[in-house]
């Protein structure tokens, strides 16, 4: 095993043992992955960048979506898009290990910037939780979730580095990023949500008649939904009507399709998102122990009682042995 696990190395093109030196990978696994997932997370960004013009984002959104989007809700979206994009963009140079390693000044103000950035942009989406996707209470309630654990683990990220320690810091804006991460995949397992529920279309949603009316226009809201008539003629303005979720349909139904789907998929997304990051922690133990060296050493330095445990560390609070420095 000794042999072949040396042997390894060398099997590989040096062209990519190159590539992932330059940007200061120790593995090749990690720029395999981070090809994958930065690559995916980068790829989305700039793809959405055209959204910070709002008739480009109504039209690629649901349909209705901008129905709510007017006033205070304008303003919640676009709090949330102007900031959440830059701050995506920028999230993306952090992990590049060279940058972290060699321009030093730049990784701390470029993390100040998006910390900052993702913060306002979890305020717009207070502001418009309450609507996005249908507004469902699961929609609302995985929402709120994700802007609380993405926040938490924001600060526990912040408090650690600012206590040299290293290896929580890591542990923490890893698993932030990758809870946010999860409204990539959120929108795969929509696609494929709605798509099964199409098949044999049977699932109904309360929608307002107003929203539906926005969607495909007063005659055709009449003949599909009677029920409306009592919102055009002003007797029961906040009326509501049944509408079929079809991904294969118009307006009205591909946009209940996926109102009545987003809270599932986002639920399920996260669900996935906040496992996997806990994998991929455990099974890089030994860069955690690199940086809780480098942590070990820094601390001490500084003067800090207790070096190597300065952070919010496991033997800290945890019954796990006291960590020793193994230099």
């Amino acid at each position: 095993m000794d042999g072949v696990a040396s042997s390894t190395p060398k099997a590989r093109p040096r062209w990519l043992q190159k590539l992932y030196n330059t940007l200061g990978f120790k593995k090749g696994y990690n720029l395999i992955l981070f090809f994958i997932f930065g690559g995916a997370w980068m790829g989305f960004t700039l793809a959405r960048l055209e959204f910070l013009d709002f008739s480009t984002f109504c039209d690629n959104a649901a349909p209705g979506e901008c129905f709510y989007y007017k006033g205070r809700g304008y303003v919640g979206l676009y709090l949330h898009l102007g900031c959440i994009l830059p701050a995506a963009f920028l999230a993306f140079f952090q992990f590049i290990p060279t940058i972290r390693y060699r321009v030093i000044l730049f990784h701390r103000i470029n993390g100040y910037i998006i910390i900052l950035l993702v913060l306002l942009s979890h305020a717009g989406t207070f502001m418009i939780a309450r609507h996005a996707f249908g507004g469902l209470i699961p929609t609302q309630a995985a929402i709120g979730l994700l802007v609380i654990i993405s926040t938490c683990a924001i600060g526990m990220a912040y408090y650690n580095v600012k206590r040299l320690q290293l290896e929580q810091h890591r542990a923490w804006m890893l698993r932030a990023f990758f809870y946010m991460g999860c409204i990539i995949t959120v929108r795969i397992i929509l696609v494929i949500s709605t798509t099964i529920i199409s098949i044999s279309p049977s699932y109904y949603m309360a929608q307002p008649c107003d929203k539906i009316d926005f969607m495909i226009g007063k005659e055709q809201t009449l003949e599909r939904y009677p029920d409306c008539a009592s919102f055009y003629n002003g007797s029961q303005p906040a009326q509501n009507a049944l509408v079929l979720g079809d991904f294969n349909g118009d307006a009205d139904r591909i946009g209940t399709a996926m109102n009545m789907n987003f809270g599932m998929a986002l639920w399920l997304a996260l669900f996935l998102h906040v496992i996997g990051v806990e994998i991929y922690l455990q099974l890089t133990p030994r860069e955690s122990q690199r940086l809780r060296e480098i942590s070990y050493a820094r601390q001490l330095e500084a003067g800090f009682e207790d070096p190597g445990r300065a952070g919010l560390t496991v033997d800290k609070f945890g019954d796990s042995e006291p960590w020793v420095s193994g230099k």
